[in-house]
This record gives C-alpha cells, sequence and structure tokens, in this order.
C-alpha cells in the first residue's frame, strides 16, 4: 500500500510543479517519453522472461486456471463499460481502455496518455491505483461475502506481486498459482488491449 501512496504523491507533486513551473526540458519531449515507454516494456519482458514461478503456472494450467483471468477480463469491461454510460464526457471505448490497465497503472497510464492524451491517462492512472488500494483494504471482506475467488478478480494485474500477500492472507495458501498465474496472464495483456481498444 505504500507503494501506491509513493506513485499519487509524485503525481501530486508533478501536478503541482506544472501549475507554478513548467519548464521547457527535453525530457518533457515527446519522443522521450515514447523511449521510457519502450524502456518499461523491454524490462517488463525480461522480468516474464526471467520468472522461474513461469514454469510453474505453465506447468499446473487446466482449463478452469485459465477460465479465472477470462473471467475476470470480461466482468471489468462489462463493468466499466456498463459505467461509461453514466458519465457524460466519457466515451465507451475510452472507459474500456482504462479498464483494461487491470489494475496495472504504470503501463497503462503511460500507453493511454501516448494515445489519447494526458486527461484520460490520468484518469487511468487514477482508476488503477484505486483498484489496487480496494483489493489491498477490502481483500478479507471480499473473500468472506462473495468468495475465495473474489480478491483475485479484484486485483487483476497486481494479483501476481503487490497485492499477493493480501490475497493469500485472506483467501489461503491454495490460490496462491491461481492468484500468480491470472495476475501474470492479465499483466502480459495490457498493452495488447489497451492499443487495440483506443484504435477504435
Amino acid at each position: 500500500m505504500k507503494d501506491s501512496f509513493k506513485i499519487i504523491s509524485f503525481f501530486v507533486i508533478g501536478v503541482i510543479l506544472g501549475i507554478f513551473y513548467t519548464p521547457s526540458l527535453f525530457i518533457f519531449s515527446e519522443n522521450i517519453t515514447v523511449y521510457f515507454l519502450y524502456l518499461l516494456l523491454f524490462l517488463i519482458g525480461v522480468n516474464v522472461g526471467g520468472d522461474e514461478k513461469a514454469k510453474e503456472i505453465i506447468k499446473s494450467i487446466n482449463i478452469k486456471t485459465a477460465l479465472l483471468p477470462i473471467s475476470i477480463i470480461f466482468g471489468t469491461l462489462l463493468g466499466v463499460g456498463m459505467f461509461s454510460f453514466l458519465i457524460p464526457n466519457l466515451k465507451f471505448t475510452e472507459a474500456l481502455a482504462i479498464g483494461s490497465g487491470f489494475g496495472y497503472y504504470s503501463l497503462s497510464s503511460i500507453l493511454i496518455t501516448k494515445i489519447s492524451g494526458e486527461a484520460l491517462g490520468v484518469i487511468a492512472l487514477l482508476s488503477n491505483i484505486m483498484r489496487e488500494i480496494i483489493t489491498l483494504l477490502a481483500s478479507p471482506l471480499l473473500a468472506r461475502y462473495f468468495g475465495k475467488l473474489a480478491p483475485i478478480a479484484s486485483g487483476g494485474a497486481t494479483s501476481m506481486d503487490t497485492t499477493l500477500p493480501i490475497i493469500i492472507k485472506s483467501a489461503g495458501k491454495e490460490y496462491v498459482i491461481l492468484a500468480v498465474f491470472s495476475g501474470f496472464v492479465l499483466t502480459i495483456l495490457v498493452p495488447f488491449f489497451v492499443s487495440f481498444i483506443l484504435k477504435f
């Protein structure tokens, strides 16, 4: 949870600096941000490829395991799609793109900012951070009232890392493989879903 608040703090500091002082330095140029995006994607690839748990996860895959991230994708997109009709200035595809972050705020917000602008990128950042914070705070209640898979669904892509400890505590150690597998799949799919949806 501290990491989430650190992200929010840096964002708030950036906004305050932008209000009072906006230097025209090279770090703010569009080309530099694209290179940072490429670097981030490269590092994600290295992290996924070098993860020893990935082999264990692949061996444990069956139909039931594969259905979990598919259900999370369907539920997330259905929910944000319905919610988009309640917000006049938010397009249906924009809502789907925000939801397609699946809690992975660092990557999804950068991609959305690059494709659709800063305003939507900020909304994506805050929405996906809130998904992680809600999971960290509400996992015990989710597991108790909606079942053991609910905290994993709530965590989305973060269920393989930042929200995994609270998911284990709330659902039990037997759900570790499911949580890591689901988070792993969703993490990989984020850039594809976001980019594909925003093309329409």
